[in-house]
C-alpha cells in the first residue's frame, strides 16, 4: 500500500479494509518477525498481557482473591459486571492505540479474539459499542469500539445495534482528571434513542481507567429501562483512577 496515507485508508469502506489488513504480508506488531497474513505471530499472542481471574467482578479491577473492590462496595456503578481480556500495558497498550488512531484493523482482530476468550458463555439481547461523539469519528473516520462489536456480536450471535445511543456532548480527554470531575463531565453526555425495557446490553469499549464514562452510558441504558448492563473491554488498567 505504498503511497497511501493513514486519511486515505480510513476512507475506504469497513470490509475493503479489513480483508486488505489480513491480506497484506506483515511483520509481527510486537516482535518484528515475518507475520504472514496476522499482525502478531502466535508466539507473541500468547505472550500478551492477560487479566487474570483475581479482579473484582464489577468493574474487573485486579483485587485479592477476585473479591468486589473497595470503590465498588463503597459506590456501586450502574452497571453490573464488567470482562476485559489484558492488562492495559505494553504491547496491548500500543495495540490499542494503532488501531485507535492508526486504522490498524489487523490488530483489531487480535483485540478482538481476546474479548471472545473471556466472554465466555455470557449472553445478552444486544451489543452496544461505546458511542463516539460525530465530531471524533469525523477526526478518526469510525468507532474503534465499533468495529470490535461488529466481528466479538457475529462469533456470539448477538445483534449489534451501533445507534441505540448517541453521543450528545463531546467531552474533552479525562486523562488525569478527578474521579468527580469527570463524572461531572459526561453527565446527560449520552442518549437512548429507544427503550431497552428488561433488556441484558453488553457493553463493548477498548479501556477501563476509572470507569466513570462506562458508568454514565449505563445510568442513561437503566434509565431507558435495561434491566442488565454488563461491560466487555480490551484492557484494564493496573490500577483504578
Amino acid at each position: 500500500m505504498k503511497g497511501l496515507s493513514n486519511n486515505h485508508v480510513k476512507q475506504w469502506p469497513g470490509t475493503t479494509r479489513r480483508l486488505l489488513g489480513k491480506l497484506w504480508p506483515q511483520d509481527c506488531f510486537v516482535c518484528g518477525q515475518p507475520g504472514g497474513e496476522v499482525a502478531v505471530c502466535a508466539s507473541c499472542e500468547l505472550e500478551l498481557p492477560r487479566l487474570g481471574a483475581a479482579c473484582c467482578p464489577v468493574c474487573a479491577l485486579p483485587t485479592p482473591e477476585g473479591q468486589r473492590c473497595g470503590q465498588c462496595l463503597r459506590s456501586p456503578p450502574h452497571f453490573d459486571a464488567t470482562r476485559a481480556a489484558f492488562l492495559y500495558a505494553h504491547p496491548v497498550r500500543e495495540m490499542i492505540l494503532a488501531l485507535k488512531f492508526g486504522a490498524a484493523f489487523a490488530v483489531g482482530d487480535v483485540l478482538t479474539r481476546g474479548l471472545l476468550a473471556v466472554a465466555g458463555d455470557l449472553s445478552a439481547d444486544c451489543i452496544v459499542p461505546m458511542p463516539l461523539h460525530r465530531t471524533r469519528i469525523a477526526e478518526r473516520g469510525f468507532n474503534q469500539s465499533l468495529e470490535l462489536a461488529k466481528e466479538t456480536g457475529h462469533a456470539l450471535g448477538i445483534p449489534v445495534l451501533p445507534r441505540l445511543v448517541e453521543r450528545d456532548i463531546n467531552t474533552a480527554h479525562q486523562a488525569g482528571l478527578p474521579i468527580q470531575q469527570r463524572r461531572k463531565n459526561l453527565r446527560g453526555a449520552f442518549r437512548c434513542v429507544e427503550p431497552v425495557a428488561g433488556l441484558h446490553v453488553l457493553v463493548i469499549d477498548d479501556v477501563i481507567t476509572s470507569g466513570a464514562t462506562l458508568n454514565e452510558l449505563a445510568r442513561t441504558l437503566k434509565l431507558a429501562g435495561a434491566a442488565r448492563v454488563t461491560n466487555l473491554l480490551v484492557a484494564r488498567t493496573p490500577r483504578d483512577g
